[in-house]
């Protein structure tokens, strides 16, 4: 039993988690605001403002440097992991996102053009990041990390 209490009371996941939370049910109430339709989807989707990957990796390097040092091997781990996540973001993911919006639209041509039904295969377009929904999520988790830190642990 001692390892749920300290999976529920440790700072390197309560508070990235809290961060992807955050950002998560922002990225939902923003999806709303923009389109005038609440999609609880959005909640556990990819994509979208502001970047919950963003978020999650950035709060774990902040607290970490803030609690074990900015100079620990620690640290080093997060920061890195944090520059990959949000790299690929930006990256692979954000252009594998618009190659599936060419892909649906290819075949929905092909489908009207020929007449003929193709297998159910609808690809997912929310799937990367902008530089700016990925500079939103780093700052909310870097500034999460922050408020955390220095109001409650310290």
């Amino acid at each position: 039993m001692k390892y749920l209490t300290d999976l529920f009371t440790n700072p390197f996941v309560l508070i990235p988690f809290g961060s992807w939370l955050e950002a998560q049910i922002l990225k939902t109430l923003i999806h709303w605001w923009v389109n005038k339709k609440l999609d609880f989807g959005r909640l556990f989707g990819d994509g979208g403002m502001p970047s919950g990957h963003s978020a999650t990796v950035c709060s774990l390097a902040a607290i970490t440097g803030l609690m074990k040092g900015f100079g620990t091997f620690e640290f080093a781990m997060a920061f890195a992991l944090a520059i990959i996540v949000c790299h690929d973001a930006m990256g692979v993911r954000l252009e594998t996102g618009k190659q599936s919006i060419m892909l649906n639209e290819i075949i929905k041509s092909y489908e009207f053009i020929t007449s003929k039904k193709l297998p159910e295969v609808k690809l997912k377009e929310f799937v990367g990041h902008t530089p700016s929904q990925v500079a939103v999520g780093s700052l909310m988790g870097i500034f999460n990390s922050a408020i955390l830190f220095f109001t409650v642990i310290k």
